[in-house]
């Protein structure tokens, strides 16, 4: 498994030790599970990918949302697949809730998204919904940041469905297999957003972002993530380029920061620094030394 905080590298890694392990990399970005979103996910090239296999990259259309459960049945399924042909699967992404849900083996509520539902909740303010979660589901609140709107409405929704507060629902069921958890981070990360955002422009984040609306919709959901938010309110005219490019560095900023407190509370990690000159040797001596520890 290789994780970590956007921009630090982890799919050149990942791509390089698959090559080694003569294997396959299942993707774990939320946002790289769509087709068409290419540019403003920073998804693997096309030469990178033809480099090593890649699974749930690409996968569905940007109109078919995936939820958790979903791609953690499909994740495993694949992991099982691999297993039977001998080969050790990379999972590769920074998504902490699609690593967890297969490397922890959350137990997920099967709810589907209520469009309906979380229209009407989404009226009301985030302080108000947090308020309402933390009377309902305590537990949960705990553990959801009260400016994070994607969870808080999950465990409203959850409840409201079923009747049982979210924490209730939630276990977990460990995988049967050892997992290396590599987890990537690095002190340059602010000029390193900087660069991958100015890159991402002169690829054609504008055009990417104006096809998407013509095709899709600007009310689609993605276009509402970041990059292609920013990008969508310069192309209302809302603000200069220049101004859309520095949100995107801000907004991305403050990402990562959720991610590193995300991250950091987990367990068993072996952090590596990306800015190292022998990222892929040490990382590789890393897998070797778990390879050995294991029996494999």
């Amino acid at each position: 498994m290789i994780s970590g905080p956007t921009a630090t590298g982890k799919t050149a890694l990942g791509i390089a030790l698959a090559q080694k392990l003569d294997s396959v990399i299942i993707n774990a970005d939320s946002r790289q599970v769509y087709r068409e979103l290419d540019i403003g996910t920073a998804k693997p090239t096309p030469l990178q990918k033809a480099q090593v296999p890649h699974y749930l990259i690409d996968w569905v259309a940007p109109t078919s949302p995936v939820t958790v459960a979903q791609y953690q049945r499909s994740a495993q399924g694949v992991i099982a697949q691999m297993q039977g042909r001998g080969k050790i699967p990379l999972l590769v992404g920074g998504s902490g809730l699609y690593v967890q849900a297969v490397t922890r083996g959350l137990c997920i509520p099967p709810v589907a998204p209520q469009p309906e539902l979380r229209q009407q909740l989404s009226t009301y303010s985030q302080r108000e919904r947090y308020e309402w979660l933390q009377q309902i589901d305590p537990a949960s609140a705990s553990k959801i940041h009260p400016h994070d709107p994607v969870r808080t409405l999950r465990a409203l929704e959850v409840y409201y469905v079923t009747g049982t507060p979210l924490s209730q629902l939630q276990g977990q069921k460990i995988p049967d297999y050892p997992v290396l958890y590599l987890y990537l981070d690095s002190e340059q990360l602010p000029h390193r957003i900087r660069q991958r955002t100015r890159k991402m422009l002169a690829l054609g984040l504008v055009a990417e972002t104006q096809r998407l609306q013509v095709k899709y919709g600007a009310d689609l959901p993605l276009l509402k993530t970041l990059g292609y938010q920013e990008i969508s309110h310069y192309l209302a005219g809302d603000y200069s380029l220049e101004t859309a490019e520095e949100l995107i560095i801000k907004h991305t900023c403050q990402l990562v920061k959720r991610q590193r407190t995300w991250f950091r509370a987990q367990t068993g990690l072996v952090s590596i620094n990306s800015d190292r000159a022998d990222l892929i040797a040490y990382s590789w001596e890393k897998v070797q030394e778990f390879l050995t520890a294991i029996g494999y």
